[in-house]
């Protein structure tokens, strides 16, 4: 084999290699790496832990909410961790955690309930000043919105 010869595989190696590295880009991280909640105590938090403090905002506001909170009266404080659970599970799988969602889908655990559009605004509204009192930024807001409003054709109206 000529030098000539080898010189070009090389080159050509290393043109391949340059090729592969420029077209492997770094990773976006997904929601539930980004997302970060802001506790009680002050201390941010972030994935399964941040998720829990907004479900656990939300929670109150609907149970506090008039438009909404008679769904929740009556409700034992056991069923309403269940649903804690399951909503923490839900938006941690949208959102590209590890975790799944093995509850009801959504429409058969909205079967019988006809819930209303204006129901469902209040839910969003909630959702919202969840995000506002855990610090939730706003890419991470928006993008948790859009991950669940497909949600809505199987909730509101069923």
């Amino acid at each position: 084999m000529t030098r000539e010869w080898l010189r070009g595989v090389g080159l050509l190696l290393l043109v391949a290699s340059v090729a592969a590295c420029a077209s492997m880009q770094a990773k976006e991280p997904t929601l539930y790496e980004r997302i970060r909640a802001v506790d009680a105590t002050g201390t941010t938090r972030q994935g399964r832990d941040a998720i829990a403090i907004v479900v656990d905002r939300f929670v109150a506001n609907m149970v506090a909410d008039h438009r909404v909170n008679a769904r929740f009266k009556g409700m034992p404080g056991p069923a309403v961790e269940k649903l804690k659970s399951n909503l923490s599970d839900q938006i941690c799988q949208a959102s590209g955690g590890s975790c799944s969602y093995y509850g009801r889908d959504m429409k058969a655990a909205h079967t019988g309930m006809k819930i209303t559009e204006a129901e469902w605004n209040a839910t969003v509204e909630n959702l919202n000043t969840a995000f506002d009192q855990a610090k939730v930024g706003e890419r991470e807001r928006k993008d948790l919105v859009a991950a669940i409003a497909p949600m809505k054709g199987d909730i509101v109206g069923q």
